[in-house]
């Protein structure tokens, strides 16, 4: 459409740290209700956040209105740098995703993009709150510079990256299952004619109805990867509470059962669809502009 390559990418950057703004909270809901009762078999411990609309209320009321917002500056900056290639997506979703060799190469950047950006510290900032609703291990940061600066000290550089094992199976595994199932929906959704083709609001349905596939494969993998980042760490940063991946699923499938692995799946599927469409519907407007 006629803008620089360079230009594209700091558009696709804003694109995609707008709708974090609009989405973190649901980010921060998902964070605690992962956390909830962790290693705990169901109906042996407190229950703060029971749902997505009641724990938006619960982390309000604890942390205020801004407390929605908690770990954003962390998560900006992942945005920031994993959509600045997003100029592929948007063209593919209104055009029926017809060019496939971009797609696939943004799904590459997405899935590597954890081994780019520490992501461990929006996880820590989004659990921190009062201990009468807490849960999960409390790292007790008081800003993002201070928990890197933390992390880094107490562990080095590897130590900012500690977790991330967990966090590209679970880019790989969504963005497999949203490249397989979101031309289909949307397609689906246009034959019933619901929304006319090409439009927004086909491609966000289109989002919505392909989610349900997205948030039910990539669930247990995202709370693998919260339960891996937020854990205690020893003095040479072995985690207190997983070995590893595996050692994370095995323990929350035998502690908790297999709907551990499906803490927030509400949240997960609330948030997948509006975050990608609002993505592509910031970054058309702001090339229009």
């Amino acid at each position: 459409g006629g803008v620089p390559p360079a230009t594209d990418l700091v558009l696709g950057a804003t694109a995609g740290c707008l709708a974090c703004v609009l989405t973190n909270p649901l980010e921060v809901v998902k964070t605690r209700l992962q956390l909830q009762g962790e290693l705990q078999p169901p109906g042996t411990y407190p229950r703060p956040y029971r749902g997505v609309l009641q724990a938006v209320g619960a982390v309000c009321r604890a942390d205020g209105l801004w407390g929605l917002q908690k770990g954003l500056a962390a998560g900006l900056l992942y945005q920031g740098l994993m959509n600045g290639g997003l100029k592929a997506p948007p063209k593919a979703a209104k055009e029926g995703w017809g060019e496939p060799q971009p797609v696939p190469a943004w799904g590459l950047w997405g899935v590597l993009s954890p081994g780019v950006v520490p992501p461990q510290v929006k996880t820590h900032l989004q659990a921190q709150t009062l201990s009468a609703v807490a849960v999960g291990h409390q790292h007790n940061h008081e800003s993002i510079s201070g928990a890197f600066e933390s992390i880094y000290k107490q562990h080095g550089v590897a130590g900012l990256w500690r977790g991330v094992t967990g966090a590209v199976p679970r880019v790989a595994v969504g963005s497999a299952a949203q490249l397989a199932t979101f031309t289909s929906a949307k397609d689906w959704v246009c034959e019933r004619q619901w929304f006319g083709e090409g439009s927004w609001a086909a491609v966000l349905a289109g989002g919505m109805v392909s989610g349900v596939a997205v948030a039910v494969t990539m669930t247990p993998f995202d709370v693998v990867s919260t339960r891996l980042y937020n854990q205690p760490v020893d003095a040479d940063g072995t985690g207190k509470l997983y070995r590893g991946f595996l050692d994370c699923i095995l323990q929350i499938s035998s502690k908790e059962g297999l709907l551990g692995l499906y803490k927030g799946i509400g949240a997960v599927y609330l948030r997948l669809g509006p975050h990608t469409v609002l993505s592509l519907f910031f970054w058309d407007e702001l090339r229009k502009m």
